[in-house]
């Protein structure tokens, strides 16, 4: 019995080289492949890597600007105000949010157009997977929270139908 777990291992080792050399000698980054319960996955390196930087802090300010508001503060008291809104459309996952369905192409929707229940209005790509976000409800584009190729967070304010 011992020797049947090294010989399988020994066969999935070699499943696994023989991928790797599909994607060397075809340029492909990534190949899957399911054969019963068994499914491997070989992906070469050099895969997206999404990383955002806060932006640079703003210059020291003279003596007397103590007096005037932060506005960090008003935009997280923003954002609450947004979720607390019935209008309020909420992500549904961790993801790449897109406003408009291809690069070179116009958005879904602007502040201030009439939307009916179901018209996609973002995309949310997740696991290289993209996936509409339709209006719950008919009525007009308040606000739109989000900008173009924004990472989002699960929860996180997208938009208000009015």
């Amino acid at each position: 019995m011992a020797s049947t777990p090294k010989k399988t291992a020994s066969t999935d080792t070699k499943l696994v080289r023989e991928l790797a050399k599909i994607l060397n000698d075809t340029g492909l980054t990534e190949i899957e492949m399911e054969k019963g319960s068994l499914k491997i996955r070989v992906a070469k390196g050099g895969g997206q890597i999404v990383q955002t930087m806060a932006a640079p802090a703003p210059p020291a300010a003279p003596a007397a600007a103590p007096s005037q508001p932060v506005a960090a503060p008003a935009a997280a008291t923003e954002k609450k105000d947004a979720a607390a809104h019935p209008g309020a459309a909420k992500s549904p996952m961790v993801g790449t949010v897109y406003t408009r369905p291809s690069p070179d192409a116009d958005a879904f929707v602007k502040v201030g157009d009439k939307v009916k229940e179901g018209d996609t209005i973002v995309l949310i790509e997740a696991m290289k997977t993209f996936n509409p976000i339709t209006a719950t409800k008919s009525g007009k584009i308040e606000e739109i929270l989000v900008e173009d190729a924004q990472p989002v967070e699960f929860g996180e304010v997208l938009f208000i139908i009015a």
